[in-house]
């Protein structure tokens, strides 16, 4: 018989207008890592906010099964009592407090007179070996990448004498290098019986660290597909997911590249915006036609953001030197503002920090890019607004009750597909897409390249920033190869493959 640790049994969640859980089923057992897979908006979020307490008991139906008993969390911290830690997809650290500080943040190591820094730091760097983290604890979480920050969350939920461990997205905003590496480490975890939940939309990750994947689509619980042997491939999940196969991962087009440059950048070099001294871009030069998408590869910290935020208007750097010619003509672009009025448009990879306004619907967060276009004499025409809005939502199949939703409320994939029809609004003439299908189910992947694929054979030139390798080698017709702010490699996508980017970056190290 099954050595249960958790049994979630008839689960039903409401908000208004929308049944995010429908009676779903859940059965994890002790010393297995369990993934969690389905669509954007399925419900694998919220059916985990249940089971932490962040949704308490009395909002929801059914009932949690852990170790044996029912128990009712009402707080986040009734759950992590018990030894249920949950990780969420967006990092909860304080940028300018040590990791130690953040380590024990509301859980403090009190001694007679206040906190003990002494045992704090002593305990937080207890831990972060645990993980594989070697800095002190006195190292500011801005100091370190977000590959180690996804470790010291970790290292955090060690210290709560974490038992459950429930992780949302945990490689989304990480390199290949560093997700196997965190993967590896939820592996010698369950060596150690430690129990893990994992919520994952990299499809391979789930095959190769999974026992067992549960499928829910549409609120509701469809599948759980055993993995022991681990020979689960990715079109068996998908199928589940999508109730289809999806053959083709990667829409095919027509290839019809213009000879007029849409957009060229020459020697653009961008300092650090508090270490003055330190170049994060590095003199890049590149183009990008009419009718093309263009890659840009890279591990993480390659200052591939940090190009593309500072052509956009400055959004990021300081004493920033280049030219940037748009249709063949040189622009200053100092503002956003300046940068959208010249045809370009930056879909930043930080929708909740940089690209949405959480509080704001979905209307106006479609239309705030572009104002003037549901304007008139400076008013804003309501009708105008919700049908550009409703327009949009019918063309990404954003999941939503109405336009009036607030994006704070939509699922992270929803709120990626909002932020996208923002800029689609705006009619750029250049797109700069920063991680476009980050934490996004495949089958919104895939309505997401189409949308790729119709803009490009508008004439319209696309930039894909991505730290999926498959994808740029899927949907580019070139790809340009960065690290530590310099292009080391420029190819035809049709000529490239995963080791010779890998091998343009290892070489570039050694000069």
């Amino acid at each position: 018989m099954a050595d249960l640790i958790l049994e979630m049994k008839n689960i039903t969640k409401e908000f208004p207008g929308v049944k995010a859980l429908d009676n779903v089923n859940l059965k994890v057992e002790r010393g297995e890592i369990h993934a969690l897979v389905g669509e954007n908006g399925a419900g694998k979020s919220t059916l985990m906010n249940v089971l932490s307490g962040t949704y308490p008991y009395g909002t929801y139906t059914g009932d949690i099964v852990y170790n044996g008993k029912v128990c009712q969390f009402r707080t986040l911290h009734d759950s992590e009592t018990e030894g249920i830690v949950i990780i969420h997809q967006e990092l909860a650290l304080i940028p300018e407090l040590s990791i130690g500080e953040n380590m024990f943040l509301g859980n403090e190591r009190k001694g007679k007179f206040g906190i003990d820094w002494d045992r704090t730091y002593h305990e937080a760097e207890t831990h972060m070996r645990q993980v594989g983290l070697k800095e002190e604890a006195t190292t500011l979480i801005k100091d370190i990448g977000t590959g180690k920050q996804q470790l010291v969350e970790i290292a955090k939920a060690l210290s709560k004498q974490v038992k459950l461990l429930i992780l949302d997205e945990p490689t989304s905003s990480l390199n290949e290098e560093d997700a196997k590496m965190l993967l590896d480490l939820l592996l010698h975890f369950k060596q150690e019986g430690m129990t893990s939940i994992i919520i994952s939309h990299k499809l391979n990750e789930i095959s190769y660290v999974a026992d067992k994947i549960t499928v829910i689509r549409d609120g509701a619980t469809i599948e759980t597909i055993d993995n022991s042997e681990r020979n689960i491939n990715e079109d068996r999940i998908i199928q589940g997911m999508v109730g289809r196969e999806l053959s083709d991962r990667y829409p095919s087009r027509e290839h019809k590249i213009s000879d007029q440059i849409g957009m060229e950048v020459r020697n653009w070099t961008v300092h650090h915006p508090l270490y003055t001294e330190k170049k994060v871009v590095d003199g890049v030069s590149f183009n990008v036609h009419r009718g093309e998408i263009v890659g840009f590869s890279g591990l993480q910290g390659a200052g591939r953001t940090e190009l593309a935020m500072s052509i956009f208007g400055r959004s990021y750097g300081t004493d920033i030197s280049g030219e940037v010619l748009i249709d063949g003509k040189p622009r200053t672009l100092k503002t956003a503002r300046e940068a959208i009025e010249a045809g370009l448009a930056y879909v930043t990879e930080d929708r909740k920090g940089n690209g949405l306004i959480l509080t704001e619907s979905i209307a106006k967060n479609t239309t705030m890019a572009r104002l003037e276009k549901v304007c008139n004499n400076g008013i804003i025409d309501v009708d105008k607004e919700n049908a550009v809005a409703d327009e949009y939502k019918d063309k990404l199949r954003t999941k939503t009750p109405s336009v009036q939703q607030n994006v704070g409320n939509l699922s992270g994939g929803n709120q990626q597909k909002v932020l996208l029809s923002k800029w689609m609004f705006a009619d750029p003439e250049v797109l700069i897409l920063d991680e476009p299908t980050r934490g996004i189910d495949v089958g919104a992947k895939y309505e997401i390249y189409c949308i790729m694929n119709d803009l490009v054979a508008q004439g319209k030139s696309v930039v894909m920033i991505s730290s999926e390798m498959p994808e740029l080698l899927g949907m580019c017709d070139r790809i340009y190869v960065m690290n530590e702010g310099r292009l080391v490699a420029e190819m035809p996508a049709a000529e490239a493959t995963q080791e010779k980017i890998m091998a343009a970056i290892l070489q570039s190290d050694k000069k």
